[in-house]
């Protein structure tokens, strides 16, 4: 039955959402296709692995703010924090071969994940603060910066799409592909990315450079996204 799932989920998939970063696109999805196949073998509904999802997740998170940084803390963290977003799209997969998804579930995979992508850098800092000597306390800016970054872009792009929806006009993550080029230009901003940074968590200097640039990466991007995002709902009001 695995297999088979497997199989079916060859020939169901969505297409990507345009500008759909490549790690999501070319990794995340393949490695939630296999999860789905066995959740959905072994009668799992979406909400199930929404929560084995979240599971996942907040254990990585607790990770980074309670225990000491190391090379196997990192390692860990990363492997569950890899775990949980491949689980994350493997809950739209199981809906889709149990012929569709609800309301309800896009709802509870929309709140854990808002609530994911903003606990993730408050316990950055957390950790961070607990390892820093006082003197290199500034780092901690960074971790706020990205939680303000990351939930400001997540809660922009779902009201993006209320809007577009309200006005019956194609949404931000309209499925519609993308270029393979395209893909690799916003892997910066890619959330996969940040999960595998977690693995120079044993090596701080390293982490906060990768993790720093990342931050800058998805500041940029957010600036001009936003650009465009108001011209867009400038066009929408004209033509109502």
């Amino acid at each position: 039955m695995i297999v088979e799932s497997y199989r079916r989920l060859a020939y169901a998939q969505k297409g990507h959402a345009r500008g759909a970063p490549a790690y999501s696109v070319y990794v995340n999805r393949r490695l939630g296709r296999v999860l789905a196949a066995g959740a959905h073998g072994a009668g799992l509904t979406p909400n199930q692995v929404s929560l084995i999802s979240a599971a996942h997740s907040f254990a990585a998170i607790v990770l980074i703010a309670v225990a000491p940084a190391g090379v196997w803390t990192g390692l860990i963290v990363a492997l569950l924090l890899v775990l949980g977003y491949a689980w994350d799209s493997a809950d739209g997969q199981v809906a889709r071969l149990r012929g569709g998804g609800s309301v309800q579930g896009e709802w509870l995979d929309h709140f854990i994940d808002a609530l994911k992508i903003s606990s993730l850098h408050v316990a950055v800092l957390v950790g961070l603060y607990r390892q820093v000597p006082p003197e290199q306390a500034w780092v901690l800016v960074i971790p706020a910066l990205f939680a303000i970054i990351a939930s400001t872009t997540f809660t922009a792009m779902l009201l993006n799409d209320a809007l577009k929806g309200k006005h019956s006009v194609r949404s931000t993550h309209e499925r519609g592909g993308g270029t393979l080029l395209r893909s690799l230009l916003v892997v910066p901003t890619d959330f996969g990315l940040v999960c595998l940074v977690f693995v120079l968590w044993g090596w701080m200097p390293a982490f906060l450079v990768a993790y720093g640039l990342l931050m800058l990466a998805g500041a940029g991007f957010l600036g001009l996204a936003a650009v465009k995002w108001f011209r867009e709902m400038g066009v929408l009001e004209a033509e109502r």
